[in-house]
């Protein structure tokens, strides 16, 4: 009698848990989440990122071999060092806005027209906070290539009871906040793409009642074969 009124309160419960909301359903899904946090194909550069001392950036300036290079340190000023040019200060502009700058330096004096390209390669003082049902929640450093499944991966992946169709990324863009949910089990099978993850990100892997339930069920066995035994 225990044993069945035991099981039929925690079917009940797990039913009912199943039927509910998630705290983050009404949040952006699917094309609406990849509109705001796009998959690594799409932004490996960000168009709003800001260069930060401590970054590496590439350098690229057309038919200049001399000029161009794969890597160069922003220094704790902001500044990088490029030839004919002399210092340039690129720290809190884009990568957009710090090519026009070089480009404009080397096109006063040296060169005609250059055509100047430069990337964020790495971003060594940006991390990832990964929050929730993870094995190990904490800060995480992140770079240019890092996507939502790499962040969780960092964490040491989710737990037993983790929701994987509710794993929120929130970034903050031009002062906003902004919040996107992912399926991440669609993701692991490739259904769909694997979106980047910045720094400043915050990932919360949310909490799934019925897994915990049913974890609590299968756990609560050996004290029900206890009772069928007396």
């Amino acid at each position: 009698m225990k044993k069945s009124a035991a099981i039929s309160l925690l079917l009940v419960s797990a039913s009912l848990s199943a039927c509910s909301s998630g705290l983050y359903g009404a949040l952006p899904a699917k094309d609406a989440a990849y509109a705001i946090i796009p998959p690594i194909d799409k932004a490996v550069t960000p168009s709003e990122y800001l260069i930060a001392p401590g970054d590496v950036v590439s350098l690229m300036v057309f038919g200049e071999p001399d000029l161009t290079f794969e890597k160069l340190p922003v220094d704790d000023a902001g500044f990088i060092q490029v030839p004919l040019a002399g210092p340039v200060h690129i720290a809190t502009l884009t990568p957009a806005q710090a090519s026009t700058l070089i480009a404009t330096k080397l096109g006063t004096r040296y060169l005609r027209n250059p055509e100047v390209t430069l990337n964020v390669i790495e971003q060594p003082g940006q991390t990832v906070t990964v929050e929730g049902q993870v094995l190990k929640a904490g800060t995480y450093p992140v770079d240019s290539q890092t996507t939502l499944l790499g962040a969780i991966a960092l964490a040491q992946s989710p737990t037993r009871i983790a929701k994987l169709d509710e794993v929120v990324v929130f970034r903050t863009v031009n002062n906003t906040r902004m919040a996107a949910r992912f399926d991440l089990g669609r993701i692991r099978a490739g259904q769909d793409p694997d979106p980047q993850i910045l720094g400043g990100d915050v990932v919360v892997v949310g909490f799934s009642q019925a897994k915990s339930i049913y974890r609590d069920l299968l756990q609560a066995a050996p004290i029900f074969n206890v009772f069928t035994r007396l």
